[in-house]
């Protein structure tokens, strides 16, 4: 018999791999999910699944996963997650040293994870693509007649005791021609309030749905859209072709008195570029729920401190500019789920079985 070649550190890496995760099942045989930045409006759920799955052990923190927390998921055999950090090469080399390679997320964006080093280390991740159409769409659709009818302003007037009518004329719903960018099943249900109001409903998108097709909904062109619509909304992804989609050139298209309406992600819009249109008077309104440099500064607490971003700041203060910070998902029914959704998910990972909403890793 020929003499086989073995290679000492591919062995060691098999044992450890092998022996860590035998010793990720926790004593009584079962699986263990790990669960990081779990706040206090989703405890509920995370009860209610766990008492829906006994032979599961489920352990949480509300602390964020970093490399140096992924630590504190020791024994689990996969990870429950929230956007909210860059999930580095570090931080997932963390958590593949304790034999973790099993990620799923409560939330859809996944453009915060290092993809190459997943597909490096053999992860798979899952997310959450449809946990509330309506959550994020009523938010817009709100935001957009809140726009219109200058109700920011309105209510700095009366809070100083002025209750005068004249200048702060408000724009009518349905006398306005609303421009939907993608039409997924966010976009669908912000086309059907808006349709709602009375606004005529003109929509974009590469990957057209027949039905909406089939009724006439879109224009052949961003730029037509551009030319045609006094309202514009977002409802695409962040991808590398949409970064920066609404910027110089693409507002110069724009009608004048435009309103801007992105409740997607931050990434979409340059935000440099919107403020030049709210300064010149292009942009009539701009309502953003999401922000390029949001991360480390929304969901926190600025009261009594510095505030960090000057831009922001000035664009919170603009009467005609709506900030919430990442919040147009924010309710019970969207939250709950998440939570649920994303469980499932880990659940049937860690026991070998296919996922209902993998994410292609690499």
């Amino acid at each position: 018999m020929a003499d086989i070649d073995v290679n000492p550190e591919l062995v060691k890496k098999i044992v450890k791999q092998v022996l860590t995760q035998s010793a990720n099942s926790s004593s009584n045989g079962n699986k263990k999910i790990f669960a990081f930045s779990i706040r206090k409006d989703e405890e509920p759920y995370v009860k209610e699944w766990s008492d829906e799955h006994p032979n599961v052990e489920v352990e949480y923190t509300s602390e964020l996963l970093t490399p140096e927390t992924a630590k504190k998921a020791k024994g689990a055999d996969g990870v429950v997650v929230y956007q909210q950090l860059d999930y580095t090469a570090d931080t997932l080399q963390a958590l593949a040293d304790e034999g973790i390679t099993k990620m799923s997320l409560r939330n859809v964006g996944v453009d915060n994870i290092d993809m190459t080093k997943a597909k490096e280390l053999g992860f798979e991740i899952t997310n959450v693509p449809v946990y509330s159409p309506n959550a994020i769409a009523e938010h817009a659709a709100i935001q957009t007649a809140r726009i219109l009818r200058q109700t920011k302003v309105l209510d700095e007037k009366i809070a100083n005791g002025d209750l005068r009518w004249a200048p702060t004329i408000g724009r009518e719903v349905r006398d306005q021609t609303v421009g939907v960018i993608g039409t997924g099943h966010i976009g669908q249900v912000y086309m059907q309030i808006m349709e709602g109001f009375g606004a005529k409903v003109i929509a974009y998108d590469p990957f057209e749905n027949p039905e909406l097709k089939k009724q006439g909904y879109y224009v052949d062109s961003l730029d037509d859209l551009y030319a045609q619509a006094d309202v514009i909304s977002l409802h695409v992804p962040a991808t590398k072709e949409n970064f920066h989609m609404i910027n110089r050139e693409s507002i110069a298209k724009m009608k004048d008195n435009v309103v801007i309406v992105n409740c997607s992600r931050g990434a979409l819009v340059d935000t440099d570029a919107v403020i030049e249109g709210l300064d010149s008077g292009k942009i009539f309104g701009f309502v953003m729920d999401t922000y390029e440099d949001e991360v480390g500064i929304f969901n926190e607490d600025w009261r009594g401190k510095e505030f960090p971003d000057k831009r922001l700041k000035d664009l919170i203060d603009r009467s005609n500019v709506l900030v919430t910070p990442h919040t147009a998902f924010y309710t019970t029914h969207a939250v709950r789920n998440m939570v649920l959704k994303a469980f499932d998910n880990n659940c049937k990972l860690i026991n070998g079985q296919k996922a209902d909403t993998p994410v292609k890793v690499g």
